[in-house]
């Protein structure tokens, strides 16, 4: 009944998924006699954790029980007190996890405090899928770098552009919708100059139900962003742009005091570094990013090894032209067996599209995922 139960609350942790960052999502299920007495998710960072909304509507009902949790109980004073010293306090007899909290004021201590209490405490069931619920704070925690997300949308021949530029619509309404559900959950949406310059974008969240907008961040490295833009102009929320050295002063200065936030970065031959924005944004707490670039800040962006999972959407229509562009620019690969390879793939169908999404092999962001989940390879 472990998996049971912890199923259960990784079920509920999913609730507020998109709504925790730079926490994790966290879930928690009391159990009594076989019965559920008491359950919880975290829901904002600042706000009570998962066990502290469990204990609750559990009350006396908690005493003796068993509780189960999707990431360990936390031992450290943060915004909200420890939740280890909560359940030692509320008298449980066993604590479940599916895993430990690779936080390095963590890392162990709660189930140590937990033990040392003369609480029985079991570790490890579901913990792969527990690792993967919280792939982005996994990989922003342990490496300081937020979660990369590339998107792309294409025809059945690989375009994503008729040869003339024009791409309204690739994919149908269906697969735009979900499109802004994926908005929704990221911490920060990217894209290049060349995407402002041709779409005029908002990059902002539109859903039925209300929603809420990622932070935009444009690579320009000229500076190039006109004062007109959306991004600039709409105040639905902040921008950041990302310029390098060689911009002009007037206009960094320009777009400054249009109250866009402008961060002058190292110049690379391919532009802005982007491996330095990275980093910065991670220690801005922005855990994880949401791409949805042109074929030339998609190939940057993987070449740097910056991009942990793909959503690829394919439309049943055929494009042609040798001039119309593919999802991927640069230079490529020089023979297949070089080619970036994607696993754990899964595909779906939204409307009369085809969504393929994967995790590419060798990444960070893959490295902790298979530490922290207790995967091993076969």
């Amino acid at each position: 009944m472990d998996k049971y139960y912890m199923q259960q609350a990784l079920t509920i942790a999913q609730y507020a998924i998109g709504r925790t960052s730079p926490n994790p999502l966290v879930g928690a299920v009391i159990v009594k006699d076989g019965h559920i007495v008491g359950q919880g998710w975290h829901r904002q960072a600042g706000t009570p954790h998962a066990e502290i909304h469990a204990l609750a509507q559990a009350g006396e009902l908690a005493k003796g029980a068993t509780i189960y949790v999707t990431l360990e109980p936390c031992s450290h004073h943060g915004r909200t007190g420890p939740c280890a010293d909560a359940l030692i306090a509320a008298g449980l007899k066993k604590v479940v996890v599916a895993m430990t909290d690779p936080n390095p004021e963590v890392a162990g201590k709660g189930l140590t405090r937990l033990r040392a209490a003369g609480i029985e405490v079991v570790e490890g069931i579901l913990a792969t899928e527990a690792a993967k619920l919280n792939e982005v704070f996994l990989k922003w925690i342990t490496t300081g770098m937020p979660f990369g997300v590339l998107k792309t949308a294409m025809s059945l021949d690989g375009k994503i552009a008729a040869y003339t530029g024009h791409s309204k619509w690739i994919t149908g309404s269906a697969a735009r919708e979900y499109v802004h559900r994926l908005r929704d959950i990221y911490d920060g949406i990217l894209v290049g100059i060349g995407t402002v310059l041709t779409d005029n974008p908002k990059l902002t969240t539109r859903l039925p139900e209300g929603s809420r907008n990622p932070v935009r961040i444009i690579i320009d490295t000229m500076a190039r962003t006109p004062l007109t833009a959306n991004v600039v102009t709409d105040n639905q929320a902040p921008t950041i742009i990302a310029v390098s050295q060689a911009a002009p002063p007037e206009r960094i200065a320009a777009l400054r005091s249009h109250g866009v936030e402008v961060l002058v970065l190292a110049q690379t031959p391919l532009g802005v570094n982007l491996r330095q924005l990275f980093k910065i944004l991670g220690e801005r707490r922005i855990t994880s990013v949401f791409v949805e670039g042109g074929a030339a800040i998609n190939a940057s962006l993987l070449a740097a090894n910056l991009i942990d999972k793909v959503y690829c959407f394919i439309a049943p229509k055929i494009l042609g032209g040798k001039a119309a562009p593919g999802p991927v620019g640069g230079t490529g690969v020089e023979t297949v067996d070089q080619a970036i390879l994607l696993e754990d793939i899964a595909t779906q169908t939204i409307g009369t599209d085809v969504l393929l999404n994967g995790y590419i092999t060798g990444r960070e962001g893959r490295d902790v995922y298979r530490t922290c989940g207790g995967i091993r390879e076969s």
